[in-house]
């Protein structure tokens, strides 16, 4: 039995009735759902570096105050939302939360942010991957763009496959990476004890001249440092992904991936600044760590390809989250109704495919530079952080269950702490490009609204009318059969035609002299009077469209009860879709020109298309 592609590749379709069986345990969701905000330890252990190394030594020695301000902001957001996980089990993302408790408008601003922060996380995520890789064999970094490129291919393939297979796929490379820097973490703890710290030497960044360390520089490099925790978010938006019972395996996975967090974003920040570790340009401050902990070895080799690794499938929480808060968004009518579509394989195909369409052009847009889109990264993830913690006091103020108070204190210090960190964000990164997407937001969320009012527009006009107006049967139609030359095709088209109505015209436009002298010459052999009256039109411009919207027009106005003619077009299919691009596509631009164009009598025309397929 012969395999299509899209089976090799995606797999057979799966039943609904699978649906069920694709819920997963704690260990893959784990994978699954946390390798964005795991993996985020590279990135934002590097810009960290970049942000106070412009201040030498002095600035270089804040990393690990900076980290802990950054933990601590970690731990508030976890307990946050596994208060956001116990109330809405049907997964509580920024959307829902901040739209049903503070409104349709504040909603669709946490959802801009959160599409935005989807996205641009996959960008990050597989150029950072590349970065480390490169790292470690710097003739790759001439090609960051196109490997990039090619692990945002695997990773789409991969989820396109359904969420067990994506679970799975992802399983190793997260849990490999937790292990390799744990010991790394544990390696160079012990090697702290046993050889003390190190100093930072004033050729650590030689191209650049170093600035005094300021307040302005440590804001700026805490708003790039926050980074970290994007993907935080993902475990609450995704509750419906967990086996029963959701709630408590989510605030399960909830907890753990925010121990693991904390670890491996304190170890090697701390280890980096203890050790005084620094990175040239073609480096990244991990390797550097990596190099200094075990040397040029195997072992070096090891974590820079699970770094790579988690890097790349970092990018699969967005793969996760990006699909479910569209398909909500498009069930409330305020995106593409597509994007609410199942796809083969119990996964929202369409919303997988737009996601990695729009972090594909950000990659080439941006040559795959991770630090030129990083100021862009972290502005969408606390706006639908602080919404998100808004909504759910907004939410425990109305329900008033039991210990109502505190919960809404707990959520009520996310709130002020996300909004500080936000305000950080947007002033210190403004003008670095966060500007962008704080632009892009209310451009995003006017879209929306413009979507909603067409779907309502369409309903309004969709609308069945009184009964008495829906029973009453039309008139026969008229038809007209547009001809070139008498054919099978043209033969089953009049045929159809005769079936369904006593007045059928079969119409040929004559764009050169003489040729319709053949066709009536055809017309009286095959004795076609008897199905159709031939009407002969000139065609001075030697144009198809033209004279038959004009004809039709002339034809329709003498009717008295306003129907419009039906159109039935022969049309011949051929049987490979190359030999399409042999023939004129008449037929093809006729129906073009007739669906698209501004009805002329306020009625539609119908179309009916009777198709004759060609064999080999």
């Amino acid at each position: 039995m012969r395999r299509s592609l899209h089976d090799i590749l995606i797999g057979p379709p799966l039943p609904t009735q699978r649906s069920a069986e694709e819920r997963l345990g704690n260990v893959r969701a784990l994978a699954a759902l946390s390798p964005d905000a795991l993996a985020s330890v590279a990135y934002a252990n590097q810009e960290i570096f970049l942000g106070l190394a412009v201040a030498g030594a002095a600035g270089l020695a804040f990393s690990f105050p900076i980290g802990l301000a950054i933990a601590g902001l970690l731990a508030i957001l976890t307990l946050s939302y596994t208060q956001t996980i116990t109330a809405y089990p049907s997964g509580g993302g920024s959307y829902t939360v901040a739209r049903e408790n503070l409104g349709t408008n504040f909603g669709l601003v946490a959802a801009a942010a959160l599409m935005t922060d989807y996205v641009l996380n996959v960008a990050v995520s597989v150029t950072a991957g590349v970065a480390a890789i490169a790292a470690a064999f710097p003739f790759l970094w001439p090609y960051r763009t196109v490997l990039a490129l090619l692990l945002l291919v695997i990773i789409t393939i991969a989820n396109l496959r359904g969420v067990r297979e994506a679970g799975a796929v992802m399983t190793l490379p997260v849990y490999l990476f937790v292990g390799v820097f744990l010991v790394m973490i544990i390696v160079g703890a012990i090697r702290a004890v046993l050889e003390g710290p190190g100093t930072f030497e004033a050729a650590a960044q030689p191209a650049v001249a170093f600035q005094p360390l300021t307040l302005v520089i440590v804001l700026r490099t805490f708003a790039s440092g926050c980074t970290a925790l994007t993907g935080v978010e993902a475990i609450s938006n995704g509750v419906p992904l967990f086996r029963p019972p959701e709630s408590r395996h989510a605030n399960q996975t909830m907890l753990a991936m925010a121990l693991l967090m904390a670890v491996l974003f304190l170890g090697t920040v701390g280890l980096a600044q203890y050790f005084a570790v620094t990175a040239g340009p073609e480096d990244t401050i991990l390797s550097a760590l990596a190099r200094r902990i075990f040397g040029e070895g195997p072992a070096y080799l090891v974590v820079q390809a699970s770094t790579l690794l988690v890097l790349a499938v970092a990018a699969n929480t967005s793969f996760m989250g990006f699909p479910r808060v569209t398909s909500i968004m498009a069930r409330d009518g305020y995106v593409p109704r597509q994007l609410a579509l199942l796809g083969d394989r119990l996964v929202y195909s369409n919303g997988i495919l737009l996601l990695a369409g729009v972090a594909g052009a950000l990659v080439v847009i941006f040559q795959g530079d991770t630090h030129l889109l990083i100021p862009l990264f972290a502005v969408g993830a606390f706006l639908a952080f602080t919404l998100s913690q808004a909504g759910m006091v907004a939410h425990w103020v109305k329900e008033r269950g039991p210990a109502w108070q505190v919960k809404a204190a707990i959520n009520g210090l996310g709130v002020v702490a996300t909004v500080t960190a936000l305000g950080v964000i947007a002033v210190s990164k403004f003008v670095h490009g966060a500007w962008i997407v704080i632009v892009l937001i209310p451009l995003l969320v006017i879209g929306f609204h413009r979507v909603r009012r067409h779907y309502n527009a369409i309903a309004g006009q969709l609308r069945v009318p009184h009964p008495q107006h829906t029973v009453k049967p039309l008139p026969r139609p008229r038809v007209v059969v547009p001809v070139t030359r008498v054919h099978r095709g043209t033969l089953l088209a009049l045929r159809y035609a005769a079936s369904i109505s006593d007045d059928v015209t079969a119409l040929f436009i004559e764009l050169e002299p003489g040729q319709s002298e053949v066709v009536r010459r055809e017309w009286a052999e095959h004795q076609l009077e008897a199905l159709a009256h031939l009407k002969v039109v000139q065609s001075p411009y030697r144009s198809v469209v033209g004279p038959l919207l004009d004809f039709l027009d002339a034809f329709d106005a003498d009717r008295h009860d306003g129907q419009l003619a039906t159109l039935v077009l022969p049309e011949f299919v051929t049987a490979h879709w190359w030999e399409e691009l042999l023939h004129n596509q008449t037929a093809w631009v006729i129906k073009l020109a007739l669906i698209y164009r501004r009805r002329r009598f306020g009625k539609d025309r119908p179309i009916i298309d009777i198709p004759l397929h060609l064999r080999e």
